[in-house]
Order: C-alpha cells, then sequence, then structure tokens
C-alpha cells in the first residue's frame, strides 16, 4: 500500500491514517495531524504524494482569503504515484507518476461541448470527504489537499507524465508555473516578436516571463519591487527589469517599447493598482492577462472611455487556460529535452513540518518556491 495505515475492519468503511497539514482557523499557525483518507471510490483515485510547493493560494485559504470552509487539508501544486483507483477508472493506474490539477474537466458541459476543455464550466473532485481523526470533514485546498502522505482526488485530477522530470519539479506545473506559462501561450498568445510586460515576478510572473521567452517575444520586461525578484526575472528570460518603487513602471515599459506601450502586459499580483498600470502600459489594441489572484474585498474603476478608446482585450487567464492532458506531457518534454528550465523554480525543499516557516519565507520574498518532498 506504501505510506500509511489502513484499518481492516469487517462491515466499515476502509480508511487509511496519514499525516498532514491543516489550517483549523483563519490566520491560525498550520498544524500537522492525522488525516483519515477514505479508499477510492468511483473515479476516484489515492495518491502518494511526493512533492507539493508552497503557493500563495495555500496562504489565501489559510488567511481567509478564498472561503472560510475551515479547516481546510493545504496543498494543491503536487506530484506523485498512483495508489490504488476507484470503479471505472481507466485513464490511469496504479504505479503510474502523475502531475495533480485542480480542474479536471467533465467532457460534456457547454465548453466542453464547443472544443473548449480548458475552459471546463463543471470541473469536479473527488465525491468522498476527507476527514481530521474526530470525523469533521476537511476542505481539500482546490480539491486536493497535497500536503499530505497520501491523498484522494478525482481521477481526472491526475495526469500521467515522465517521472524522468522528478517529482519536485513536476509539482510545480500543477499550478503556479502551469498558470504563468499558460498566461502567456495560451490566454496571451504572446508570438514571435511580441513586447512582452510582467508585473509580479514570484513564481507565476516567472513562468509568464519563460512563457514569453518559449513563444519567441522580443521584449520581455519584468516589474517587481524588489530588486532580487528582479534578478530572478533576468534569469528566466526577462530582457529589461523595472523597480516600480524607483520608476514608474507605466512610463518605463513605454521607453522601452518605442513609446507604445507593450503588446500583451500580463499582471500576475491580482492588485487593482498593479491591473491599472498593466491597462495603461499596453500598447492600443493590446492585450491585458489577469492572473493574479484578487481577493473578495477588490474593486477595480476604470474610465470606461478608456476601456473603448483604447481597443484590444482584457483577459482573465484560468489556470493559464491549460488543458493538463495536453499540456502537462508537452512542457515535460520541453524540460526534459533541455528547453524549458522548470527545475530553477525551486528554491528549497523541505518537510510537512516546516509549511509554516515556508509561508513566512513567501511572505518576506526569500524564496521563488519552497517544495515538500516525502
Amino acid at each position: 500500500m506504501g505510506r500509511g495505515t489502513r484499518p481492516q475492519g469487517e462491515g466499515e468503511p476502509v480508511t487509511i491514517t496519514v499525516q498532514g497539514v491543516v489550517a483549523r482557523g483563519k490566520g491560525e499557525p498550520v498544524e500537522l495531524t492525522a488525516v483519515l483518507v477514505p479508499e477510492p471510490g468511483p473515479g476516484e483515485a489515492l495518491v502518494s504524494v511526493q512533492a507539493c510547493g508552497v503557493c500563495h493560494t495555500d496562504l489565501h485559504y489559510k488567511q481567509g482569503g478564498i472561503g472560510d470552509d475551515f479547516p481546510y487539508l493545504l496543498g494543491h501544486e503536487a506530484a506523485g504515484v498512483v495508489e490504488e483507483v476507484g470503479p471505472g477508472v481507466t485513464d490511469v493506474a496504479p504505479g503510474d507518476f502523475v502531475i495533480l490539477n485542480w480542474r479536471a474537466v467533465c467532457g460534456q458541459c457547454r465548453a466542453c461541448s464547443r472544443g473548449r476543455p480548458w475552459y471546463c464550466f463543471s470541473t469536479h473532485n473527488a465525491s468522498q470527504k476527507m476527514t481530521l481523526a474526530d470525523g469533521t470533514e476537511l476542505s481539500p485546498a482546490l480539491g486536493i489537499g497535497a500536503f499530505a502522505e497520501q491523498t484522494l482526488v478525482a481521477s481526472g485530477q491526475c495526469t500521467k507524465v515522465d517521472p524522468a522530470i522528478g517529482a519536485a519539479t513536476a509539482g510545480l506545473l500543477g499550478c503556479g508555473v502551469m498558470a504563468g506559462l499558460g498566461a502567456a501561450l495560451n490566454t496571451g498568445g504572446v508570438s514571435r516578436g511580441d513586447s512582452v510586460a510582467v508585473i509580479g515576478c514570484g513564481g507565476v510572473g516567472d513562468g509568464a516571463i519563460l512563457g514569453a521567452r518559449l513563444a519567441g517575444a522580443r521584449t520581455i520586461i519584468a516589474v517587481d519591487v524588489d530588486d532580487r525578484k528582479l534578478e530572478w526575472a533576468r534569469d528566466f528570460g526577462a530582457t529589461d527589469v523595472v523597480n516600480s518603487r524607483a520608476t514608474d513602471p507605466v512610463e518605463r515599459i513605454r521607453e522601452l517599447t518605442g513609446g507604445f506601450g507593450a503588446d500583451v502586459v500580463i499582471e500576475a499580483i491580482g492588485r487593482p493598482d498593479t491591473y491599472e498600470q498593466a491597462f495603461y502600459a499596453r500598447d492600443l489594441a493590446g492585450t491585458v492577462v489577469l492572473v493574479g489572484v484578487p481577493t473578495p474585498d477588490m474593486r477595480l474603476d476604470l474610465p470606461l472611455l478608456d476601456v473603448f478608446g483604447r481597443g484590444g482585450a482584457l483577459k482573465s487567464s484560468w489556470y493559464g487556460d491549460c488543458l493538463p492532458s495536453r499540456d502537462f506531457p508537452m512542457l515535460v518534454g520541453l524540460h526534459l529535452a533541455g528547453r524549458l528550465p522548470l527545475d530553477k523554480f525551486v528554491s528549497e525543499t523541505i518537510g510537512l513540518d516546516q509549511v509554516e516557516e515556508a509561508f513566512a519565507k513567501m511572505s518576506r520574498g526569500e524564496v521563488l518556491r519552497s517544495v515538500v518532498t516525502l
């Protein structure tokens, strides 16, 4: 069976007990505690987690910025090996090395039926609930809950890839890095010769920079308030960097693009002020892509005449508008061919008992990605 213990009681529901990282209440320190995981039911898969990145979204859950369905089983940016599958599962099998994704497409909704499954309007998760030892149901972060030795997901949340990539690197495609790459390649449609600006150079923003470079962008401008992050951005392919504490980013982006603005501006923070910068830093008929995640209280105020007069497109990127079955194997292949240095995103590897400390490091901007390895 791998990790975890499975009690055998005749006539009783079969579960395994694993260790997992739980946020019990808003703003409280996370806790490493026992988690009960059911055996897979129809359409479900049990996955032994080998690595899981510490993402800002998990911190948002912990802080109550996404919802109040505490307690949360945190972690979602993960890779591992399928241990068991439930009845009717044919897309993955025990022993498969998989990346977990939080948008398992249904194949039947109006988006899927129109041939746009990356927009699936009826994505799904496991039907059964993981619980604390006392039976309290857990809300898994983004339907995954991978800061745990094993987790239960819908089989469609598992995408089989080449295990040669390694779990610590592969898992990053499960959320942040894929969101950034997809914001450039899929949502923004960056093409050869384009000028691109990326506002916010964390894991998502650097993923967007890497995607713009892969697409053949001519100019890639990185904007952040932290010089250390701007140096990281250069490593991923930024041709120019702008510290927006010292320089007006809109004016500087225009200067670097012949006075016009960038063809594509990607906002990877999720704040009204930086979105407004993105809006005015693009060229006429250019594209703004919002991939940063705002909080529910945020509002945007733009002159409607400017929205009309500047033309172009204002887009939101859902998970980089990726289709895991299409994009994950392709990106893993590029990495193994030496064309996509995904391993550069891993700042450190840590244990499950170090997640709270990793949140603090992330908040201070000391790491690009801390990755829990099991």
